[in-house]
This record gives C-alpha cells, structure tokens and sequence, in this order.
C-alpha cells in the first residue's frame, strides 16, 4: 500500500513530548529531483554511520569551507544556511521536509524514538553507553552525527544526499531501510562543523528571522 503524503507543518509547541507521526508531501519531488540529478553526475561513498570526529583546528575548517564551496558552485547548488546552535543537522533536515529549519526539536524528537525503538540497528555504531548516548543526544542543542541521520534517512523512509567537505568523501548517499517516500533530502557537511540545506542554484528560499544570527561558531560541541 503506498503510504499517505497529507502532509501538515506541526506547531512549534504543538508536538512537545507528544508522538506525532510524520507524513511527507510530495509537493518538492521535483526540486528535489533537480538536485538528485546534479548529484547523480558524482560517485557517491558508502555510508557509515559513526559519531562526531574531533572538530579541525580553524586553518583546517576554513580550507575544508572552501573546497565544499567550490563543490557547490561546480554543481550549480547553494546552501540555506541555518544557525550553528548545536542543532544545525536536525535544522537543516527541518528546512529540507518543511521549508523551514524552526521544527528542529519536533525532527529530533523523531530521530531519537527511531534510534530508542530500534538498537539493534544503531547501537554497533556507537563506542559508548547506548542509553547515555540517547540521553545526551535528547538535548537540545547536542550535535547530530552519522547515526543520527541514517536513523532519520530510516525514520522519514527517505534517501538523504550529503556534499561533504572532505577531501576523499565528496558526496555521500544514505538510503532507508524501507523507503516510504518520493523525497530526496539534500545537505551540505562542513567538515565536522556545520550543516546546511541545499538547494539548486535559484531556487534558494528567504529565510526569515526576527535578528542577524551567526550561523556558525567554533567550540565545544557540550
């Protein structure tokens, strides 16, 4: 049976301790497609859900930056950049289901019932306490990782395309373990740093806040 795309943005309290199930529209199939079809041109690397790595020293991340920007423009592609507040991945995933990265807590809230009701699929991953992980990872402004977004590409049934900054891993391609969707979420990975969410080259949105934020800081992921 092919799976319901009603899809309705949840209020930003709405859904606070509550389970809501997640339905995605199909509405941005085809500005999805557009960057699937740029990204398709490269040879995408297996994904290997891990934890976060040490973050680069700043000489590092700004020659990281750099390379991942021209990636980008040789693809015609742009980022939508999000705050770098600790929840820069699930802001990111948020703009790409809802055209705006303001239901963060509601995609993290997701991904940790994903990753609490299945372990047995996560935990191999993580060289830590499970439990201690889930806990800290409830926070927010805790970083995402690898395994979180496998856990969302399984939750959402959705393939998630990442432009990394890498220098071996230009692009990678995380599949669900049972696709239940059309959409095609696309991010962009600076180094161990930041988040985006990408979009073909003049179909960037305005993204509307209330003050100039910073959308990126070093420091200390705690």
């Amino acid at each position: 049976m092919e799976p319901s795309s009603s899809c309705s943005s949840p209020e930003e309290n709405a859904y606070d301790g509550e389970e809501w199930l997640l339905e995605l529209d199909d509405e941005f199939c085809l500005l999805d497609g557009e960057v699937g079809k740029r990204l398709n041109q490269m040879v995408p690397t297996p994904h290997i859900p891990r934890i976060n790595g040490e973050i680069p020293s700043v000489d590092e991340a700004i020659s990281d930056h750099q390379r991942l920007l021209e990636r980008l423009q040789l693809y015609e592609l742009v980022e939508l950049k999000v705050p770098g507040d600790g929840n820069c991945q699930f802001r990111a995933i948020s703009d790409q289901f809802y055209r705006t990265p303001e239901h963060h807590k509601f995609v993290r809230l997701q991904i940790i019932n994903q990753l609490r009701s299945h372990p047995e699929f996560y935990e191999g991953y993580v060289p830590m306490n499970y439990g201690e992980y889930l806990k800290k990872l409830s926070r927010t402004g805790e970083w995402g990782d690898h395994v979180t977004l496998q856990a969302a590409a399984d939750t959402y049934g959705v393939k998630i395309f990442v432009i990394t900054s890498f220098k071996d891993t230009c692009y990678i391609e995380i599949l669900p373990s049972a696709q239940k969707s059309k959409r095609v979420i696309c991010l962009s990975f600076w180094a161990e740093v930041h988040y985006n969410s990408i979009y073909p080259k003049g179909e960037l949105p305005a993204l509307e806040t209330k003050k100039k934020r910073r959308w990126w800081h070093f420091g200390n992921r705690h």
